[in-house]
């Protein structure tokens, strides 16, 4: 039964270390933190190593729950797998307690804000690039699988698979199917 720390802040600039002294002072013997972004819970390898060294009984303790996730169904399902393996949740600055009733009420009414913070950034995101594009400052980024065309339908015409093509050329895989998808188009276009 002990209580295991998890800190993370979003970017590499930013510092996490005021996080892990609240951790520290709150009794945390053992803390994780990472420089990784909350969008999501995948590719958070601290985080990860965290749930994988919590046990029965311990106590998962954050300062705040959009430490954990910004996303309200990663936030759910994160807090079902401990509740199923009898581990409770708690935020330091938060009356987040999984524990009881209110805790995790307010857990709820976290997660739906914090995922509404991550859509409304979001939002203003696209609408500053839909400004620089009005502006002819954002042009996005260049196509590069397109320029391949040719090499992509020449190299399948050879026999290779689309994985092998997409390897030799350096491009995604999505990137041959769309190129193949769109030479068959144009087939049928020019057959009526």
């Amino acid at each position: 039964m002990s209580l295991v720390g998890y800190a993370r802040v979003s970017t590499v600039d930013q510092d996490y270390e005021l996080q892990v002294e609240a951790l520290k002072k709150v009794g945390c013997k053992k803390i994780f933190s990472e420089k990784k972004t909350g969008t999501t819970i995948k590719e958070r390898s601290e985080l990860q190593q965290c749930l994988e060294y919590l046990r029965e009984g311990d106590t998962l303790v954050v300062t705040r729950i959009d430490r954990l996730a910004r996303s309200l169904r990663d936030l759910q399902n994160l807090v079902h797998s401990l509740k199923e393996e009898g581990i409770e949740l708690k935020a330091l600055e938060q009356p987040v307690d999984t524990g009881t009733a209110a805790g995790k009420a307010f857990l709820d009414m976290l997660g739906v804000f914090a995922e509404f913070e991550t859509n409304l950034r979001r939002e203003r995101q696209l609408e500053g690039i839909a400004k620089a594009k009005k502006e002819g400052k954002y042009k996005g980024r260049k196509p590069t699988a397109r320029k391949k065309a040719d090499q992509v339908l020449s190299l399948i015409q050879q026999g290779k698979t689309r994985q092998t093509v997409a390897d030799e050329l350096g491009i995604g895989v999505a990137s041959v199917y769309r190129i193949l998808a769109d030479a068959k188009y144009m087939e049928k276009k020019h057959a009526k």
